[in-house]
Parts: structure tokens; sequence; C-alpha cells
């Protein structure tokens, strides 16, 4: 990928065949090996993606498909907007050339549901179902947790996720004193995602939810709030007390509901039901074992959903009825689930989603089908959040929350049908460039102006600290 702020003058044939040569003979001649120079990443506030190969806008009305596709295409995004996307743009002087010939350019990723501190925890507890992790694994290292060591967890997965194309994620946090939420945001707002607080709050202590909103996440620019619960009969007074704060604050309520089938006893559904929460400002995480009734009724009160499959096979929890939502036309997203994920691997999310049904129903044919898990990705992640006046395609006005992918790879090439490819072939390491708000946070396939190394080795630290505490 090479950037540059002003167009460069196309060479000559002669001049392209002489610097062809020399480059060629140059590593003979001087018995070096040449590594070519990494591009400047683009700064200020406007930007061309020029001549991608392939742009999946998710805006039908921009191009063919469902999936909004154009064909050797530019992207321009001024002052963190989407501003124009088409053929031979025009770009206004000033503004930073990125050549993306040869690459996808898409929306960047949205992750409905996540739990990013459970970094701590990646791959423990691999015997346990959802109770065991909970004994064993989330529980412990809850309890343990500083300020210091919780910022080192957020900040090392919110980067994991940006630099696997994540641009907006939904954090469900149940931690309770304000200094280790206040490091939580701030390491949030430190990665440069958009994202959304989910708070857990205490019952101690209702204040704290209005405090947090207003004092840490609200004077974050891309920080959203959410009132987060966990439905059930024993606790159904806070269940109300927390769809109260909510309405109170003008955010979605966000519930786990039924991840386990030992949960029925809880009647989740049924107590949101009663607290009149049932609506286009409820999310709910996994709703796995939904009755007929329980998903009509979910679908006809425009509740939205997060659909979390790699976490739910992790803890043999089962497998959501994506289809039948998708039937009812519930607004679905994808979640990475946090720490029982292990990774930030989005593309990897995108093709369980997909072959869990398919391995569910025994049948081919069955939704989602790849266009449907890319709009659910990206489009659909953003509705499901209430957000998709803002973010999830490549709409001019949006924001510019951008992936510049790479298919040329061992992975991905060569060329059959991209879009297929890009769920069923993809990795991370394609991802090679990511713009929220039209900022690089990924650029020529490494995190902008991140210390990698340094990340890595204190939250190793840590969690070291962490587990010798314990």
């Amino acid at each position: 990928m090479q950037s540059s702020p002003t167009p460069m003058q196309a060479p000559g044939r002669r001049e392209i065949l002489t610097g062809l040569g020399l480059a060629a003979a140059a590593p003979l001649v001087l018995g070096i090996t040449t590594r070519p120079e990494r591009p400047p990443v683009p700064v200020g506030p406007t930007v061309l993606l020029r001549g991608a190969s392939l742009v999946l806008t998710m805006d039908p009305a921009l191009g063919s498909s469902s999936l909004g596709a154009l064909d050797n295409a530019d992207v321009l995004m001024r002052n963190g907007t989407i501003a124009s996307v088409g053929t031979g743009l025009r770009p206004p002087p000033g503004t930073w050339i990125v050549d993306a010939s040869g690459k996808l350019v898409m929306p960047g990723f949205v992750d409905t549901h996540t739990h990013l501190w459970q970094a701590v925890i990646r791959g423990g507890c691999t015997d346990g179902d959802l109770f065991g992790w909970f004994t064993r694994c989330t529980d412990p290292q809850r309890g343990r947790l500083t300020p210091e060591a919780l910022h080192s967890f957020v900040r090392l997965a919110a980067l994991d996720a940006v630099q696997s194309g994540v641009t907006t994620l939904v954090d469900w946090v149940d931690i309770f004193s304000y200094d280790l939420i206040e490091s939580y945001v701030r390491a949030l707002a430190g990665s440069g995602v958009r994202f959304a607080y989910a708070m857990f709050p205490s019952e101690a202590d209702p204040a704290l939810v209005t405090k947090v909103k207003k004092e840490l996440v609200d004077p974050v620019p891309l920080g959203g709030f959410q009132v987060a619960t966990h439905a059930a009969r024993a606790i159904q007074h806070l269940n109300q007390a927390h769809w109260e704060a909510a309405q109170d604050l003008g955010v979605m309520l966000n519930s786990h509901v039924l991840e386990r089938p030992e949960q029925r006893a809880d009647d989740p559904i049924g107590v949101l039901a009663d607290i009149g929460a049932l609506g286009p400002r409820l999310l709910i995480n996994h709703a796995i074992h939904l009755t007929d009734d329980e998903i009509a009724a979910v679908a006809a009160h425009d509740v939205r959903a997060a659909h979390c499959p790699l976490s739910n096979m992790r803890l043999a929890s089962g497998i959501m009825r994506l289809s039948e939502f998708g039937r009812r036309g519930v607004k679905v997203g994808l979640g990475l689930d946090g720490g029982t994920n292990d990774s930030s691997d989005f593309h990897a999310l995108m093709k369980t989603a997909i072959g869990l049904q398919r391995a569910r129903a025994t049948e081919a044919a069955i939704f989602p089908q790849v266009h449907d898990i890319l709009r659910m990705a990206t489009l659909g992640g953003a509705e499901a959040l209430g957000i998709s006046d803002r973010t999830g395609s490549l709409t001019p006005g949006k924001r510019a929350d951008v992936v510049v992918v790479d298919p040329a790879a061992l992975n991905f090439a060569p060329r059959f049908d991209w879009v297929g490819q890009t769920v069923f072939n993809g990795r991370p390491e394609n991802v090679e460039a990511v713009f929220v708000d039209g900022r690089p946070l990924k650029f020529d396939g490494r995190l902008v102006g991140v210390d990698t190394e340094r990340v890595v080795r204190e939250a190793e630290t840590a969690a070291t600290r962490l587990r010798a505490a314990g």
C-alpha cells in the first residue's frame, strides 16, 4: 500500500523498464537484499483510497447486489466522514492519495458483544462450560484486578480487535469500583476504536451509572454508553432499576439471555417483558435457547440480538437459531464475546456463524449466506446497536470507519470470488489498513503509533502479578 500527499505523475515506459532492470540487478551487483521503504501514514483531514479492485459499500444504492459492490472504485474520506464513493474521483488539494489497487475496501466490523478485560484469561478453563468458566476463570481474576493491570488487558484486547478490522465494539462490563472503571474507559479511548461501554451497575450505588456516563464516557468523542443487566426472576427488581436507568439516560439496555439451557428457569424474556423493556432499545446477547413464541415476541417488538458463535461453541452452550431470527427479520449483529473467543478473528466468526447453521440443518442453502453474514458483520451490527445512521456502510455522510483488505496472500489467493473468500479465506493478517472516523489506526499492515511489543510485555507482567497474588 502506497500513500502520498499529492498524486504522483505517471512514469513513462522507458523509466519503468529502466527502473525494473536496476531494481532487479541491484541485489546481484551489490550482494544485498533490498527492502521497500514503508509508505508514510496518511495525515490530515482528507484521504483518498484510489482504485480499489473491489469496494463493498453495504449500500445497494451505490453499487450492485445487496452489498453495494463497485469494481475499480475510489473512496474519499474528509473530516472523519465518507465524502464520496465512485470511479475516477478528483481529490481536493492537500488530499493524501493511497494506492488501493489490488485491494478490497469495505466498512469496518461491528463487534456487538465482548468483554475485553477477559484477555487475562485467554485459553483458560478449556474443559469448562459457562458455569465452570465463571467459577474457575472469570470470578477469581476479576476480584484481583488493579487499575494498572486492567488498563493493560483492555488495551491489549482492544488493539487486537482493531488490527483484525473491528472499528466499533460493545463492551459488557461488570466491574464496579470507580477507579477500575476509569482505567477501563481510558484504555478504550486510547485505542481509537468506536465503542459503547455497557455498564452493569451495582445495586449498592445506583448513582454510579450516571456518574460514569457523564464524567468518563460522554467526554470521549467516539464513546457511547449502555446499561447492562442479566435478566432473571431472582433479580427482577434490579433488572427493573437497570431499565429505568437506561430510559432516564436515553440509552440501550443490554442483557445476557438464555446462553445455557439451565437458564430457562430464570425466564429472562418473561422478565424483560414484565418490566416493559421489549423493544428496539433492548439488545439481547446469545439468545440460544429461546422458544418459538419467544423468538416471535423478540421479532414483534424489534428487539436486537448479538450472536456469538465462537464462544457458544467453546463453552458448549448450543447453537443460536439464527436462521429463524433471520426469517422473522430480527436485527442481529455478531459478537466476539471476549475471553471465551480467545482471539479477535472476525473472519473466523463470520465463517463459524455460517457453518454452524449449515451443520445444524444439514443444508447449505439455509440463512445466513455469505452476503447475509457480511452485512451482519457491518451494517447489520450497526442496525442492532441503533447507530446505522453513523456507521456500518460506506454511504456518503456517514463516519469514515473503513478497512482495506489485501487478498494477495497465501491464504487468500488466487481470485475466484472475493466476496466468498472474504468470509471463508480471510484472516486478520489480510487486513492492511483500518480507519476509524477517518483516522488510520492500522496502515501497511501495522498498528499506527503503537509499540506492540510493549503492549504485550505489560499485559504479560500484569497477568503474572495477578496470578501470583492469588
